[in-house]
């Protein structure tokens, strides 16, 4: 998907690349995957572009759905539990150097 709602990836890229974050990537879930607690070496900014997940974090549950953006520290431990429809996703990583 290249585009959301007039945004295309490639400025969703851009902004993101301005502002440090070093690889921007769309990730793609399967429907009813359920990934359990496990932390990314990376810092992460995203914004959902199709169906629907929660993020579990800090024994919080989000639910996210397209049009939701959200954010994670690199290291953080979280869980995510994708919808019947599965989802996508835009994501900015920042790597450690």
């Amino acid at each position: 998907m290249n585009e959301f709602r007039g945004l295309r990836f490639d400025d969703f890229a851009a902004a993101h690349r301005a502002e440090g974050f070093d690889e921007v990537i769309e990730r793609e879930w399967a429907p009813g995957l359920v990934v359990d607690e496990h932390t990314h070496p990376f810092g992460v900014k995203a914004l959902v572009v199709r169906g629907s997940f929660v993020l579990g974090c800090g024994g919080v549950q989000r639910a996210l759905q397209a049009g939701d953006r959200f954010e994670l520290d690199a290291d953080v431990p979280h869980t995510e539990h994708y919808g019947p429809e599965g989802a996508a996703y835009w994501v900015a990583r920042r790597n450690p150097r």
